[in-house]
């Protein structure tokens, strides 16, 4: 498979178990459940069973029940996986999700109840497109995927939501919003274009040919850079509570 020909940067040759690796979107699974892990390490103590909890569920919610529905509606990856394991696959692990969530708010705080359920109502509503896709927009994947996942950290650690909470949620806000408008670039180019022509014609006399790797390079490495980025600002403030 070429890397044009891939549905994304990160997608792994189709067919078995491969498919199942690409399913995960690992590198954006990793920046976005390292969201909570940044709102877990800006409480003032950190409990690691609350920091593993969290993760666990974030991951079963977003990296596998999110991605799962994604590719069930319209194969954006192109994988082989059955539908019947797809709706398997979102069913049970969001179910887990919001088991974990569950168990949190009983053991710690009943706020959680309420992010759980909204949790569990922005996985379909974002990646079915549900009520005529009024959730699936630019704005509603920050939130939903940024903002969301640092407020929950912080209120499963600390039990209360807090201003330097509020502000670091704006602040996943806007980089996922960033996340959002690259990707749609690249997904664009990836996914839907046949062809580019054109030529770019630079002051001193020099040209180049406007090929797809053109229109990708730059944004993948920004997208590679920016969730390199967000993974290690999650382990060092993590580290600060070591």
């Amino acid at each position: 498979m070429s890397t044009q020909s891939r549905p994304a940067f990160y997608a792994l040759e189709r067919g078995g178990w491969r498919d199942y690796v690409t399913l995960l979107h690992l590198p954006y699974t990793a920046w976005h459940v390292s969201y909570v892990a940044i709102g877990c390490a800006l409480a003032p103590v950190l409990h690691i069973n609350r920091l593993l909890a969290a993760l666990a569920a974030f991951f079963l919610a977003l990296g596998v029940a999110a991605h799962a529905l994604d590719e069930l509606r319209g194969r954006p990856l192109g994988t082989e996986i059955p539908r019947s394991v797809l709706v398997g696959l979102a069913v049970v692990s969001l179910a887990g999700a919001v088991a974990i969530g569950i168990a949190a708010a009983a053991a710690w705080t009943p706020w959680l109840l309420a992010f759980v359920a909204v949790g569990a109502f922005l996985v379909p509503a974002y990646n079915l497109e549900l009520f005529g896709g009024r959730f699936h927009s630019d704005l509603w994947f920050g939130i939903a995927w940024g903002a969301f996942p640092v407020l929950t950290g912080y209120l499963v650690m600390a039990e209360r939501v807090t201003l330097e909470a509020v502000l670091a949620a704006v602040s996943a806000l806007f980089l996922s919003l960033a996340q959002r408008n690259l990707s749609t670039q690249v997904r664009t180019v990836r996914r839907r274009v046949r062809g580019v022509t054109g030529t770019i014609v630079y002051q001193d006399g020099r040209d180049e040919t406007v090929t797809a790797d053109t229109l990708l390079r730059t944004p993948e490495l920004v997208l590679r850079a920016l969730t390199l980025a967000t993974v290690t600002l999650a382990a060092a403030l993590l580290a600060t509570h070591v």
